[in-house]
């Protein structure tokens, strides 16, 4: 397979409404942690890439440098206190429906961690879509 490409099956669900979404919107944010798995692979790998197969508008990871969570264990990327599973939010931006209809795929991968629904209003989503992009900017 050529770098960059993907199988057929994985291919988003490119939608015009995707290249358009400006107004009312849902942002899902997930916090789970850095070493959380799915089969062998990283828990936020999986969703990322489940985002991407749904046509999701987009979706971010980001790492925490230090927070805590239902355990009250504290997570920090300090020096004197290493930590190998520091926090980690997945950020995703779409229509409310889309939104919605991603969410049962959450099910089945969280078992533990928090799951946030906020509207928003979306000002401005532009991309270039001759240009591949690894992650939402």
């Amino acid at each position: 397979m050529l770098s960059g490409s993907q199988p057929a099956a994985e291919q988003p669900a490119k939608t015009e409404a995707m290249m358009r979404l400006q107004g009312p919107a849902r942002r899902l944010t997930i916090f789970i942690g850095e070493t959380d798995q799915w089969h062998h692979r990283p828990l936020y790998t999986e969703i990322v890439h489940r985002a991407h197969r749904a046509g999701l508008a987009g979706a971010s990871v980001l790492r925490g440098i230090e927070g805590f969570g239902a355990s009250s264990h504290i997570h920090t990327a300090r020096l004197l206190s290493l930590s190998d599973d520091l926090p980690l939010a997945i950020i995703i931006v779409d229509a409310e429906e889309r939104i919605e209809q991603f969410l049962p795929q959450l099910d089945e991968l969280i078992s533990e961690g928090l799951v946030i629904l906020d509207d928003v209003h979306v000002v401005r989503y532009v991309g270039n879509p001759g240009k591949k992009s690894g992650a939402a900017r």
